[in-house]
């Protein structure tokens, strides 16, 4: 999961924002998130993917979890909900299977075995992308990249307003992360601070002892904008990518042996990522953007 267990925390308390209303990631409207920054294409708007013939396919499950938010959740209804469950839905869609479609949760450490066992079709839960997982399983072209994101105190002297501008300034970073790694070798001017944990780099940087904080830009929009920060900080310059670093993004996990579904998830996610749908669905549960 691209989630590690030390953050389980952070993301039970996600969970209650999105039911009770403290974060209004679900409930504002994609088009009216004023100043989102746009979710950038990860297909190649020019290409054409054909749509393979899925007449023969009697079931696509999709299995997903429920401890995940924004991704997946379960609503105060009990009824899933988040990013990668709408996605899921609008991928059905558009490969016009809707009938055949399900969308199952499971806890996450069940989805390798469910998914082996042929207990469903494909899994959308965050699922890593390891050199491992890629011997077992297939996976479709990655429709999310998760950035690395600065936050700066507003109280800080930074003259500029890019990664620059840090230079020689202290930055907090969790120590022993691949951020870490990432700010070093970024920015090997910035003064890099490591904190044992995320919620350290957190503190030190709403009572400026530290100038900024660099981690990863799933988190980062959500603290700033929410109550916890105190209005004390605003994200700064960026977003990164590096597939070195972060890898490659939320991708589709499928059976290794269905070629066919791998090209059906591929070609739906390629019309959703030109024809606006995939952006609609990431500001909705994203209105102050990754990007």
């Amino acid at each position: 999961m691209i989630a590690s267990p030390k953050i389980k925390g952070f993301f039970r308390l996600l969970r209650l924002c999105l039911l009770t209303g403290g974060i209004a990631a679900a409930a504002v409207p994609a088009r009216a998130a004023e100043g989102s920054s746009p979710l950038p294409l990860m297909f190649d708007a020019k290409e054409r993917l054909a749509r393979p013939d899925l007449s023969t396919v009697i079931r696509v499950r999709i299995l997903t979890s429920v401890d995940f938010p924004p991704f997946n959740f379960a609503d105060q209804t009990g009824r899933l909900a988040g990013f990668n469950v709408d996605l899921a839905r609008e991928i059905c869609a558009e490969l016009k299977i809707e009938a055949k479609c399900q969308i199952q949760a499971l806890p996450f450490d069940e989805l390798e075995k469910a998914l082996e066992g042929g207990a469903g079709e494909a899994v959308m839960a965050g699922m890593a992308v390891t050199p491992e997982r890629r011997q077992r399983f297939a996976f479709s072209r990655p429709y999310l990249g998760v950035p690395a994101r600065f936050a700066r105190n507003l109280k800080a002297r930074i003259d500029g307003d890019t990664a620059a501008a840090l230079s020689g300034k202290p930055v907090g970073v969790v120590r022993g992360t691949a951020h870490e790694l990432m700010l070093k070798a970024f920015f090997p001017k910035i003064a890099a601070v490591p904190f044992d944990n995320y919620e350290a780099v957190l503190e030190a940087l709403k009572t400026g002892k530290v100038d900024a904080a660099f981690s990863d830009g799933l988190r980062l929009p959500f603290w700033v904008a929410g109550e916890g920060s105190a209005k004390c900080c605003a994200l700064f310059d960026g977003p990164y990518l590096s597939e070195k670093f972060l890898g490659e993004g939320l991708s589709i996990m499928l059976g290794k042996d269905d070629p066919l579904l791998v090209a059906a998830f591929d070609q739906a996610l390629s019309v959703l990522s030109r024809n606006g749908r995939l952006q609609d669905i990431y500001l909705r549960y994203f209105p102050n953007g990754l990007y």
